[in-house]
């Protein structure tokens, strides 16, 4: 058994609680967040992507130069980036870094925040492109010869790249809860990211992939990767208190039209979000700690569902998903920086503690 920690790296000091319309890059901020992920032992950081956000690159190696060891996510939509291109930069990231580079895949969940970039391609094809970019990728890290494609939405002629990845290849990761995700995922990808719902329809989820990827005739699976935003407090009865103060600052926000979603938005048309909302309608509090309303408050814009309570707690539910599968587990808050200090102080020991305690209560029937 093993797991790894993801966390997301801002470029500055606004955040969710305390959002700063359009700010600069603050590099002493980014400089200092990516250090504390670092020394607190997350093992990745995400460097997300929006149409009118910062270069996830430019942002990424920031990171990396100011890192030892954790390794970076870049969040790459396929129409802002030619794959050839797309490929020569990640491995020349990779080479940088001494091979710290993964790379996840959005074929984009909203029509109109695509249109803002001229995608107009509908979903089903976005992912049709979306898997021809991740085998233009694989063969142009792998292909020592030049090669030709010819797909519906790429094709060159005698393309061959002399920028390879550190260790031959760069991870692939993919998300969504449609059944093209699921087919892309389950057959091409290294790591599949799921937003947190409940342990049932976790499982349910991850059947689906693995299932995928055996039709793909694959003899290995994709690692499951979970994202969370634990709400931690000294105990559970605070952690509760101090949940409930950023719901109610997470709904100023949207009133005041500081929020990702706006008041009188509709329902989000990626399917992630509609599963998440479906499963707040029926309930606010699943399994040991999961908590719902954050969901509705900001109408499932991204990865928005929360685990509260005290770090025991939370590690608990945490190991809860570890043990069904899921080997990645994402954690960021709602006031970045010191929410990161505090997962790597007191929750991320207690994680790596109970998986310990697994291994050695498995080694140890094992030699009865």
């Amino acid at each position: 058994m093993a797991a790894e920690f993801i966390s997301v790296s801002f470029p500055n000091a606004s955040n969710d609680l305390n959002p700063i319309p359009d700010a600069a890059v603050d590099p002493q901020f980014l400089e200092r967040y990516a250090r504390a992920l670092d020394d607190y032992g997350f093992n990745y950081t995400l460097i997300p992507y929006s149409s009118s956000s910062f270069d996830p690159f430019t942002i990424g190696a920031t990171v990396l130069a100011h890192t030892k060891n954790i390794k970076i996510i870049v969040a790459l939509r396929p129409n802002t980036v030619y794959p050839t291109v797309a490929a020569k930069s990640l491995a020349t990231l990779d080479q940088l870094s001494g091979g710290r580079v993964v790379v996840h895949f959005i074929a984009g969940g909203s029509d109109e925040e695509q249109a803002r970039e001229g995608d107009f391609l509908n979903k089903e094809e976005r992912y049709e492109r979306q898997e021809e970019y991740i085998r233009i990728l694989r063969l142009a890290w792998t292909s020592k010869e030049p090669f030709d494609f010819d797909g519906k939405y790429y094709q060159f002629k005698q393309f061959r790249s002399s920028v390879r990845p550190t260790n031959g290849v760069i991870p692939i990761s993919l998300g969504g809860s449609s059944d093209a995700a699921y087919r892309i995922g389950g057959s091409l990808c290294d790591i599949f990211g799921l937003w947190g719902e409940p342990l049932k329809e976790t499982k349910e989820q991850i059947d689906r992939i693995y299932a995928e990827a055996a039709k793909a005739g694959r003899t290995d699976r994709p690692r499951i990767w979970v994202t969370f935003r634990p709400i931690v407090a000294e105990t559970d009865d605070l952690a509760w208190e101090k949940a409930h103060r950023v719901l109610d600052q997470l709904n100023a926000n949207r009133q005041k039209g500081l929020s990702r979603s706006p008041l009188n938005a509709a329902t989000p048309a990626n399917i992630g979000s509609q599963r998440l909302l479906d499963i707040a309608k029926r309930g606010d509090v699943h399994d040991r700690a999961l908590w719902y309303p954050t969901v509705t408050a900001t109408n499932a814009s991204g990865a928005t569902t929360a685990l509260v309570g005290s770090p025991r707690t939370i590690a608990d539910s945490i190991l809860d998903y570890i043990d069904l599968g899921c080997d990645l587990i994402s954690i960021r808050g709602y006031d970045n920086y010191n929410d990161a200090v505090d997962y790597g102080r007191y929750i991320l020991p207690l994680v790596r503690d109970g998986i310990r305690e697994r291994e050695d209560a498995k080694s140890k029937a094992a030699a009865a």
